[in-house]
Order: structure tokens, then C-alpha cells, then sequence
């Protein structure tokens, strides 16, 4: 036991000293738990809703009190036209829109059941299944106690019933859900830690060297490193895709050529990605080790793929946008089940390729800096 102690005491004070070492064994798995453990929540609050109320009285008015009270919904718009709505559902710009006919009040007073309709966002099922059960709760509720108020009873019919229609996704089928973020999330991780090893591969080969004297500039070597990759992730993505559509009925109602661009510059941040990690580490095993640390995790819970980014604390969803995956995953939603053109998503294009131009310019600074 006394030798024992002694290699203990000896890898204590070596720990002590490593203060990186030091700092990953206690700092890290607590960074990690409140990252997660905030943004791990399958609790949906504050769904945007849209309202258009026809009625305009103090029975539409205690309706929609009701949805707000309920500390579920918030109105964020009150459009005027069903072309409205449909535009800011295919947008993201709302999750749910309450239509309250004209002559609801009338339908109450003269003993006929009032109908509401409920427009729900079905291109994530979890949280749509979750919204049409907040909105026929509080339908619900509100006919009950109008149902109480009422003279004379109602029997047993409902004052108000809703009438839901669920967009995009009809039946709500989770794999209409699930295997787009899979789609996401494979292609993610397969092009990261693709190109993660190519530049750390030369290194521990002892060809660096003469990489280094190449007569090539920084940004053709990083070009030429990444074509190759680029290629046979997108074909890997595109096969994926065909078999999701053969295997599990995935829809394509979008234009083809515009999800090819949308992938192309998915793929392009992605390896841009792997090559700054291989710049940054001098093994394969610590290269590969990094890439699936910070493709695999945020890919998985902060790009929307499982977890809603609306119910995230304001600091994750702040952290959301450095995922990559989370605006690709729009666009291959919004194309594959929504058929949205470039219009709808340009901002999420935008993004994507802002994000590839930085880590690919990151990736090379780094490289010119270890050539030179």
C-alpha cells in the first residue's frame, strides 16, 4: 500500500501541475451538465401562436385570455387571412394559429355547439402532438365553464369544440420527424471526422515536411484537401437520403436542385470544421476524439433535431447558433416536407454559408500559420 501511495501522491501533484488536465477533469463535466441539462427539455412553454379572430367580442376575447393565461401560448401575430398564416407557418415564424369564426357568440347563445379551428406546425410531430394537446385542454376547459354559465344546461353537447388540422404531417408520424435530423446528423459527423484526419494523417506519416515546401498556397491546399471529401459526402448524403425515401416513405415535395445546393454548403461547413480541428491537434486518435465531441453532441441536442430550440433558457439558444446542423435542418424540413422555395429559407442559407466561409477561413489562418 505504501508504494501504491506513493504513485498516487506522485500522479496527484502531476495533475496539479497540468492545469489543462486539471481543468478537464473538474470544470468540463459540470460545463457539460449545465449546457445539456437546460437544453435537454421536453417541457414546451411560450408556442408562438397566431390568432384570427372574426367574432371580435367578449366571447373571442375570454377564448383567447384562456390560451394566454395558460402561460403555453403566446400571440405573436393577428393576420387577417388564411395566405398569412400559411406564410408564417412555412417560415417558423409561428407554431399554431387559432382561427375563431364569425358568429360564434350567436352559435352559444342559440344552443348550437361554437366550433374554433387550431392550424398546427406538423413538421416536428413531439411538439405538435404536445401543442394539440395544451389547445384541447383549454377548448375544454372554456366549454366547461361556459357550459356551467349558460341557462337552462347545455345537455351533454360542448359549447365549443375545436377542430384541429395538422400541416405538413398529417398523421404525425415521428419518422417524418426523425429521419430528416438523421439525414443531418449522419452527414454532421461523417464529414467532420472525415477531413479531421486528413492534415493530423500527414503529420504522423512524417510527409508534413514536404507539404510544407510545396510550392502551394494555404487556401489551394485546403481546397484540394477538401474536394475529394466533398464528394463523396454528398454522395453518402444523397444515398441516404434515396433510402429514407424507399425505407421509410420519406416525401420530397421541394425542389431536388435546391436541396443539392442546401447540402453542398452543409457538407462544405462540416469539412471546414474537420480540417481547423486537424490543424489544431497532432494525432488522429485526440483529432477523432475532438470531432465527435463537437459534431456529435450539438448536432444531436442543439440543432432541434430531438429538443425544440424555442423551449432552450435564452443563453442556449444564443449557443444554438454556432450549430451548423440547426439551420440545415430547416432547410431540409422546409424542403422535404413543407416544398418551400428559396424565398422562405434564404436566411437559413445565409447563415450556413456564413458559417462555412469562417471555419474555412479559420482552417486556413491556422494552416498558414503551421506551414510558415
Amino acid at each position: 500500500m505504501r508504494k501504491a501511495l506513493a504513485v498516487g501522491r506522485k500522479e496527484f501533484w502531476q495533475i496539479v501541475r497540468d492545469r489543462r488536465t486539471l481543468l478537464i477533469l473538474l470544470f468540463v463535466p459540470a460545463f457539460f451538465l449545465m449546457l445539456y441539462g437546460y437544453a435537454l427539455n421536453f417541457d414546451i412553454r411560450h408556442v408562438r401562436l397566431a390568432v384570427m379572430d372574426r367574432e371580435h367580442n367578449a366571447d373571442s376575447r375570454d377564448l383567447l385570455a384562456s390560451f394566454v393565461n395558460s402561460t403555453y401560448f403566446d400571440i405573436v401575430a393577428t393576420p387577417t387571412s388564411m395566405a398569412e398564416i400559411e406564410r408564417m407557418m412555412n417560415t417558423g415564424e409561428i407554431r399554431a394559429a387559432l382561427v375563431i369564426p364569425e358568429g360564434m357568440s350567436r352559435d352559444l347563445r342559440t344552443g348550437h355547439t361554437a366550433y374554433v379551428q387550431v392550424l398546427i406546425n406538423g413538421d416536428n410531430a413531439n411538439t405538435a402532438t404536445t401543442v394539440y394537446g395544451y389547445a384541447q385542454a383549454i377548448v375544454r376547459g372554456v366549454s366547461a365553464q361556459l357550459q356551467l354559465q349558460l341557462v337552462g344546461g347545455r345537455g351533454f353537447a360542448p359549447p365549443i369544440m375545436m377542430e384541429p388540422r395538422i400541416w405538413y404531417n398529417p398523421e404525425l408520424q415521428s419518422t417524418l420527424f426523425l429521419v430528416p435530423g438523421l439525414i443531418g446528423f449522419i452527414v454532421m459527423i461523417s464529414s467532420v471526422v472525415s477531413t479531421s484526419l486528413s492534415i493530423v494523417r500527414e503529420k504522423e506519416r512524417g510527409t508534413w515536411e514536404q507539404v510544407r515546401m510545396a510550392p502551394i498556397s494555404t487556401v489551394s491546399y485546403v481546397v484540394g484537401k477538401t474536394i475529394p471529401y466533398f464528394f463523396i459526402s454528398l454522395v453518402s448524403a444523397f444515398l441516404i437520403i434515396g433510402a429514407a425515401m424507399l425505407l421509410f416513405e420519406l416525401p420530397v415535395r421541394g425542389s431536388w436542385l435546391l436541396l443539392l445546393f442546401g447540402a453542398s454548403i452543409f457538407i462544405i461547413g462540416a469539412l471546414g470544421t474537420g480540417l481547423l480541428v486537424s490543424t489544431l491537434v497532432d494525432s488522429q486518435a485526440l483529432a477523432f476524439l475532438i470531432s465527435l465531441l463537437i459534431s456529435l453532441l450539438p448536432t444531436f441536442i442543439l440543432s432541434g433535431f430531438i429538443f425544440p430550440i424555442a423551449s432552450m433558457p435564452a443563453p442556449i439558444r444564443v449557443i444554438t447558433y454556432g450549430v451548423p446542423a440547426r439551420y440545415f435542418l430547416v432547410i431540409l424540413r422546409g424542403i422535404v416536407l413543407k416544398g418551400l422555395g428559396f424565398g422562405m429559407i434564404a436566411d437559413q442559407f445565409l447563415a450556413l454559408g456564413v458559417y462555412s466561409v469562417v471555419v474555412l477561413g479559420l482552417a486556413s489562418v491556422r494552416l498558414a500559420k503551421e506551414r510558415g
